[in-house]
């Protein structure tokens, strides 16, 4: 069982999600938790996905852990300060880990499914990137305040394979590309203090989001992009292979570094809470059928082998426009 405890974490926006799958895993394994998002006790359902800091919260405390929920507007960087100063306050100058995960461009992801870049008002960047990368950069400045003087931590960076091959339009791809380098930079500037910083590439994680919005593009008879839910992650799947991550000795091996979570769990020997074993991202038996969908039924068929690393940096890889 992995072991966490005495370890202070923050898992920004976690009502609901990966953030709420991470928070769970994380509290899983001992560790004290604190949460962030909009909705305290009410859930806010202006997205069509209702989700509360209260919810996630119970979840955690079932599973054995302790959480902090802390409601915060991450597009108000005064919310954010206060936020560190209250965990600085509360946990003599203590916070071990940092998952950057909040988002909140979803929806207007969703509204522009399908058109290109130029057709949606300019304002599709800040909707996609303020409460996102922009958000990611404001935490990981006031967490490495509170890590550096304490000799070490570590920066979980949420990204996306998104980052080197088209999938949810411009705006998202340069966002997820951007987290990939502020991942890698920050590891240059934060090594000496012991700080590892680290981007990490969920599979297709089945969200109350992708749920929805798969439902909604079967209901228009429009192409499902999202391959066989038989390999689709679930948010704890992800919660519990960044648990294992968070505990390894070496964790500065890993600084710098895109580490994708199917991977990781091959290597921690970790299976999903549904019984699978999902197939990573740079796998031809993922990338084959997810770019020609009428292969999907003979995935089986396809080796299991994983693209070397310079090959995708070298080609980056490009789907179709789905």
């Amino acid at each position: 069982m992995t072991d966490l405890k005495g370890k202070v974490a923050l898992v920004t926006g976690a009502t609901r999600g990966i953030g709420k799958g991470i928070a769970i895993g994380l509290g899983e394994a001992g560790a004290t938790i604190y949460i962030t998002g909009r909705s305290l006790e009410r859930p806010c359902v202006n997205d069509g996905v209702s989700g509360t800091l209260q919810e996630t919260q119970l979840a955690i405390e079932k599973a054995g852990g302790k959480c902090i929920p802390v409601q915060v507007d991450h597009g108000d960087d005064e919310q954010v300060r206060l936020l560190f100063e209250r965990i600085e306050n509360e946990q003599q100058g203590q916070l071990h880990i940092l998952v950057n995960n909040v988002f909140s461009g979803v929806k207007a992801i969703g509204d522009a499914y399908g058109q290109p870049f130029w057709k949606s008002e300019p304002s599709l960047w800040d909707l996609v990137n303020n409460v996102g990368l922009r958000s990611h950069y404001i935490s990981s400045v006031f967490a490495a305040r509170m890590m550096a003087p304490r000799g070490g931590g570590i920066i979980f960076t949420i990204s996306s394979w998104g980052s080197m091959s088209y999938l949810f339009g411009a705006a998202y791809g340069a966002g997820k590309a951007a987290s990939d380098r502020l991942a890698a930079d920050m590891a240059v500037e934060l090594k000496a203090d012991n700080i590892a910083s680290i981007s990490i590439w969920p599979g297709i994680v089945g969200t109350e989001h992708i749920i929805n919005f798969t439902n909604q593009l079967s209901q228009s008879n429009t192409v499902d992009s999202f391959g066989d839910s038989e390999n689709w992650e679930t948010p704890l799947f992800i919660g519990r292979v960044i648990a294992n991550l968070a505990a390894e000795p070496s964790i500065m091996s890993h600084t710098g570094k895109v580490r994708i979570v199917a991977e990781l769990a091959e290597k921690y020997n970790i299976v999903d809470e549904n019984g699978n074993c999902p197939i990573s991202v740079r796998s031809l038996r993922f990338l084959i059928p997810f770019t020609v969908p009428a292969l999907r039924k003979y995935a089986w068929l396809i080796p299991n082998f994983k693209i070397p690393w310079f090959l995708l940096l070298w080609g980056r890889l490009i789907s179709p426009q789905i």
